[in-house]
């Protein structure tokens, strides 16, 4: 069975990273998919931050790579393929139920960082650069895309200002963030993950755009940053 479940997520890992092949030119959602069209979100970062997404592909497969090869029958290693694979299986349909509908696409993304986060805390602590280091990137991007699914569906269907719904959806970022980082504190790309997505926040609302939600993506990747590196020292 364990080894049955290696072989799985490794398909599953080359699956989702060969989703986006069956959706060529998707670049996230469209503004008139929307009630409210959204134009420039203030949530969302700037693009040149999506190309995180070929680091955490090429990674997660060569993790899932190792843990076959090598780990495949270690105990430490099986509590996590499970929900591994189901976030995966669910992340190589996401963009094709995106380009279909942003509501069931933000139940999916959500659905998919459960399962990511499940796998982190699953996660072996040995072997992090094939371990716990892919999944803490996969799931700290998630923090952050999830997040701005959400902004954009209260905003696109009139719950609250645009601007508004990114301030709240950063609290709820951080918010997560933090408890994640701070039960995972040897993971630090997860702190990684979401760090990055919030600097894409703040390039975006450099000219033009929000200045509060500017200011609040600035401390709070500072303040993720710090924690990140106040658990490094203790470790």
């Amino acid at each position: 069975m364990t080894r049955a479940l290696s072989i799985l997520l490794l398909v599953a890992a080359l699956a989702f990273a060969i989703g986006p092949l069956a959706t060529p030119g998707f670049n996230g959602f469209t503004a008139d998919q929307f009630p409210i069209p959204q134009i420039d979100p203030p949530a969302q970062p700037a693009g040149y931050a999506f190309a995180i997404w070929g680091v955490i592909y090429l990674w997660l497969i060569v993790g899932a790579g190792f843990q076959l090869l090598m780990r495949h029958d270690a105990p430490d290693w099986a509590p996590m393929r499970v929900p591994l694979i189901v976030s995966l299986v669910l992340g190589a349909a996401w963009l094709g139920v995106a380009q279909m509908s942003p509501f069931w696409a933000t139940v999916l993304i959500w659905l998919m960082w459960g399962g990511a986060v499940l796998a982190l805390m699953r996660a072996p602590r040995r072997d992090c650069w094939f371990g716990h280091g892919p999944i803490g990137l996969y799931a700290g991007w998630l923090t952050a895309a999830s997040s701005v699914a959400l902004a954009l569906m209260l905003a696109g269907h009139g719950i609250m200002g645009a601007r508004l719904a990114a301030i709240v959806v950063l609290l709820l970022a951080l918010g997560l963030a933090v408890t994640i980082t701070r039960a995972r504190p040897d993971a630090q790309s997860f702190p990684a993950g979401v760090v990055w997505a919030l600097i894409g926040v703040i390039v975006a609302n450099a000219q033009g755009g929000s200045t509060l939600v500017l200011l609040l993506a600035a401390f709070g990747a500072a303040g993720l940053s710090w924690l990140t590196l106040t658990h490094a020292r203790r470790t």
